[in-house]
């Protein structure tokens, strides 16, 4: 069990004895003994659960619940009252309370109202948070790929997806890198949990330590409610971290201590709270030379490094086209309402030759282009934009019609093009290429390439 309960009541023996009883069931207890101290307690920190007692001298339980519903409205609150006053108990759930109990408090009906509400609060943030997910346009492809390089990017995945270990994910922009963090949380004992993607880059750094964090009321300027942070929000589950290198100096070091200590320290507040969330970074940069020129602190580098993975961009695994255009175009059937059977062999060709700067989400939009401007059947070399500059790319080719034989056709003049640039160092060609200097004889012989530049080993 976790979550933050807040026990206002005045009978110390009463609220001594719930407060230990909750402790032992996993939940952060903090008490109050009185109605005063119980809104004091609201203003500066950040409660699951408010249990309040109805009758308390300074302020009484109505007063606490109201309070509650003005400053932190995604608190729930209990209130606890004898027979005589079941009245007031009606009133406060008018008012807004979740539930109430009556004293003398059975401790097991207590702890079964407890983990009610406290599911039914991390089951509303979740569907929140679901709703979120299909509402937002997707601009990355799902994993999909074959290449050697792709490959080793799976692998890698299914052999880290399980632990809690920080990883970065490093690649071009639009290479996949949310969906690459996606699939290792939906691989991990986390999946049933929140994903929580926050772009480090779209937020300012006024608001990014808030929206991170969380602050207490009257924090700074304009915090007139408290607001739990989005490490917060994303308990129990993963927060991907994109754009991590566009975040500022003065918000590194919390970052780090986030990751050593597995605590926050809300804005404006002075108690840490404990975090059970596993985190997730990614970056189009080089952090490295970032560190190097003194812009990102190398030992944050060093905690979010634990495992690195890096997505290759689109033009290093060219035969990941094919599948990717079979992919998108099925998805883009679904989300518009069509009907194509795929691209015809002249498109994947062509769409195969590109250089693709913007990767995935390129290729993503012109697939969406030219399903809008084509016949609804197959996408055609008519439909693609690049048309026009297909005589000025070096790497295009012609080839057979038919997907095989292009695919072929391709793998032939990319292996002739590689070891003219190593200047026939097969040795290192073969590196190049991600294969055995054994299996790239085999291919030299089976495609019939003759032999490029000088021989070398």
């Amino acid at each position: 069990m976790s979550g933050a309960i807040l026990i206002a009541e005045d009978q110390e023996l009463a609220r001594r004895n719930i407060q230990r009883f909750l402790q032992q069931q996993g939940y952060k207890v903090e008490e109050a003994a009185d109605g005063l101290a119980a809104i004091e307690a609201i203003n500066t920190a950040d409660f699951d659960l408010v249990l309040t007692d109805l009758m308390m001298p300074g302020a009484d339980g109505l007063e606490v619940l109201k309070h509650a519903r003005e400053v932190s409205p995604n608190t729930l609150v209990i209130v606890t009252t004898a027979y005589a006053s079941v009245d007031s108990a009606i009133e406060a759930l008018r008012l807004g309370a979740q539930d109430y109990i009556l004293k003398p408090i059975i401790f097991e009906d207590l702890l079964s109202k407890v983990r009610h509400l406290m599911d039914y609060k991390n089951l509303a943030w979740e569907i929140q948070m679901l709703r979120r997910e299909l509402n937002r346009s997707l601009n990355l492809s799902d994993l999909v790929g074959r290449s050697r390089a792709m490959r080793d990017v799976f692998a890698l995945i299914e052999k880290v997806a399980s632990s809690d270990s920080t990883v970065l994910i490093t690649g071009e922009s639009g290479v996949g890198k949310e969906v690459v963090a996606g699939t290792l949380h939906s691989q991990s004992v986390r999946k049933d949990k929140v994903f929580l993607p926050v772009n480090c880059s779209a937020i300012p750094d006024t608001l990014l330590e808030s929206q991170l964090f969380g602050h207490v009321k009257g924090a700074f300027t304009g915090a007139i409610n408290s607001q739990e942070g989005l490490f917060h929000r994303a308990r129990g589950g993963t927060i991907f971290l994109d754009e991590i290198g566009d975040l500022s100096p003065m918000l590194q070091p919390k970052l780090l201590r986030v990751i050593e200590a597995k605590e926050i320290l809300p804005v404006g507040s002075v108690q840490p709270m404990r975090l059970d969330v596993r985190i997730i970074a990614a970056t189009n940069s080089d952090l490295k030379t970032a560190c190097e020129q003194g812009r990102f602190r190398e030992d944050l580098f060093y905690r979010l490094n634990v495992i690195n993975i890096r997505i290759p961009p689109l033009r290093e695994r060219r035969e990941d086209i094919a599948p990717l255009v079979e992919y998108l175009i099925h998805r883009h059937n679904v989300d518009m309402k069509k009907a194509y059977k795929g691209a015809d062999n002249a498109a994947v060709r062509l769409l195969m030759s590109l250089p693709w700067p913007g990767n995935i989400r390129e290729l993503d939009n012109v697939l969406e282009r030219a399903m809008i401007l084509g016949n609804g059947e197959w996408i055609s070399v008519n439909e693609l934009p690049h048309v026009e500059n297909v005589e000025k790319n070096q790497n295009f080719f012609s080839g057979p019609q038919d997907l095989k034989g292009a695919l072929k056709s391709y793998e032939k003049m990319h292996i002739e093009n590689v070891l003219k640039e190593t200047e026939g160092n097969r040795g290192h060609a073969a590196k190049l290429l991600g294969l055995s200097r054994s299996s790239l004889y085999r291919k030299l012989e089976s495609l019939g390439i003759c032999k490029v530049g000088d021989e070398k080993s």
